[in-house]
Order: C-alpha cells, then structure tokens, then sequence
C-alpha cells in the first residue's frame, strides 16, 4: 500500500482505519467480526489504527490491543483522550487538564497493552482548559517516552496555532468528506501553512455516502445515526439525491460511490490520510480499492458540480462534539 507522511515525520499507510464503530455507534458489536477486519486490514497493508478511551467506553482500546498483540513494530497506534465518559457509558464533561490527561495516558497503554502510544490526540477542546496546560502535560508524555506524536481533533485555527506553539502538532484530525467540508475554510489552510498532516474521518459520510444507507430502517435500533440530523425526515430524503448522483458517477467508472468518495478524499493532498470505519471485511476491502481510483479534473468537477459544498440537508452534529475551539 502507498504511504503517506503526516506532519513531516510519521510515515503512514494512505488509508487508516477507523476502529470506533467496532464497539459502539453503529448497532451491536461483533467481536470477531472486528478482529477479522483488522486482521485483513494488516493483509492489505493498512498500518494506521484509530481509537479512543470513549469508545466503549473503554472497550475499543482493548479490543485493538488485543488484535494488534505481537505486530506492534508493524503499525501506527492512534488514540484519544478528552471525552469523559462512566464505566457505565454516561457523557462526564470534557477534560484537558494536565492531571486527566497524564492518568488518561496511563489509562490508554495499560488498556492497549503497549508501552508507547504513536499518535495521541486530544480527542476535543476542553473549554475550561488553556490549550497550553493541555498540549504542555502532551509535551511532558512525549519527553517521558510515552507518546511519539500529538495531535489535536476538531480544533479551530487559532487553537491549533496555539498549540503548536508549544509543541509540534503531527496530524489534526476532523470530519471532511464531500458532504463535510467545513475545515476547507480556515481549518485546512492553518495546518498546511503549519506542516501539520490532516487525518480526515468520515470520509464516506457515516456511511452515507457508501450508498448502502437507502432508509433508516437499514439502521439497527441502537444506531445512534437514527438520531444524526442528516439522516431524518426531510434532511434524509434530500442527502439521499445527492448520493444518488454520486452513484451515477461512479457508475460511469466502473466503482462504487463509496470508493468514489474515498477517492475525492485521497486527491485532496499527500497530507491527508482519510480513516474509514467498518466491522466487516468485505466493506474493508472495496475501501482499500479506493487507491486504485485517478481521479481527472474533468471527475472532480462533475463531483463539485452535483454535489457542491454545502449541499448537504442538516447539521454536521447534535451533540457535544459540535465544540469547536
């Protein structure tokens, strides 16, 4: 698999993949089917694995700890801290204060079963937190040996400046897919002007934009994308239009409108790494043929022209994730 480099020094598979969705989110977990996609996942080359503390809560990080157990030289191990959650799955606040987020360290490698995390990031702002407090005990962690690379996850600019000023920043990590392009703005050009590599997740729209999503009644009952504002009511009739003309393009060359998607992601930049999600091997698979895709001018324009930046019907986020500072 081609690779790509992320803030100038971590060298990367192009294609990560998103390990959240194997735990919580997306309906009832499957364990093995989990461990069989990441097993495959290191078959095809994919190297850069993400996860968090919250997801689980708790359990994700050992369920990747467990399936990467004797290939830790192999990959690149990406976890967050920030979003507190209870053993019991309740939502705490958002920490970043420098006692959190040593013990989350801690926390994160005992669970992991590692000595060291690859890329650590915090996972959101902590409002109630100068970014300096938070980024300098992430500059304290890297000195100790115990993280490689910090990152910062739905940051606004002047934050991510900010924290770099204290330590070099490796990757910002943010939605950005053709029905999310909000870092275009201020997000993007920061961290290029920076050398900060960009780690983009749902790239495929939650799922959306595979196609596969045709009414909610293709959601499991404990999907939390039921409640997701693009995917209701009137929202969800018109998202699905747009995907119904990325279909037609894909169509015309031969993929799937996914590993359409995947594409448009891939040919914004060497510094970026798009980290879809699944939990099943054969979606894994059509993923990872998205590198195949060349996209021409002439491809990214007809894709600006029927689905143009703000086409999208609802908002990004109905939740506590919608903090951006």
């Amino acid at each position: 698999m081609d690779r790509r480099t992320l803030g100038g020094t971590l060298e990367v598979s192009a294609l990560g993949l998103g390990c959240m969705g194997m735990s919580e989110f997306y309906g009832t977990a499957d364990e093995q089917a989990a461990l069989a996609t990441i097993d495959r996942a290191l078959e095809l080359g994919v190297t850069f694995f993400d996860t968090a503390d919250m997801y689980g809560p708790f359990t994700n990080e050992r369920l990747v700890g467990r399936a990467l157990a004797g290939r830790r030289d192999e990959v690149v191990l990406a976890t967050k801290f920030g979003n507190v959650r209870g053993e019991g799955g309740e939502r705490l606040g958002i920490r970043g204060d420098a006692a959190y987020v040593r013990a989350a360290c801690d926390a994160s490698l005992e669970r992991l079963g590692v000595d060291h995390i690859d890329l650590y990031y915090q996972h959101r702002v902590d409002p109630a937190t100068p970014i300096e407090e938070t980024v300098g005990a992430m500059k304290e962690l890297v000195e100790a040996g115990k993280v490689r690379h910090i990152g910062l996850s739905e940051a606004s600019a002047g934050t991510i400046r900010r924290a770099h000023a204290v330590h070099p920043v490796t990757a910002l990590q943010s939605e950005w897919s053709l029905w999310t392009r909000d870092v275009e703005d201020d997000v993007l050009p920061t961290v290029r002007e920076l050398g900060i590599g960009f780690v983009a997740y749902s790239p495929l729209g939650r799922g959306f934009l595979s196609g596969r999503v045709r009414s909610t009644s293709d959601l499991a009952d404990d999907d939390f994308r039921r409640s997701h504002p693009r995917f209701r009511g009137e929202n969800f009739r018109r998202n699905l239009d747009l995907v119904a003309k990325v279909d037609e393009l894909a169509a015309a060359k031969a993929i799937t409108p996914g590993q359409l998607a995947l594409a448009w992601v891939l040919a914004r930049g060497d510094d970026v790494v798009p980290i879809p999600g699944t939990t099943r091997v054969a979606h894994l698979e059509e993923n990872v043929r998205a590198l195949e895709v060349e996209l021409t001018e002439e491809d990214l324009a007809g894709l600006e022209a029927v689905f143009p930046r703000g086409a999208t019907a609802g908002d990004r986020y109905a939740d506590m994730s919608s903090v951006n500072r």
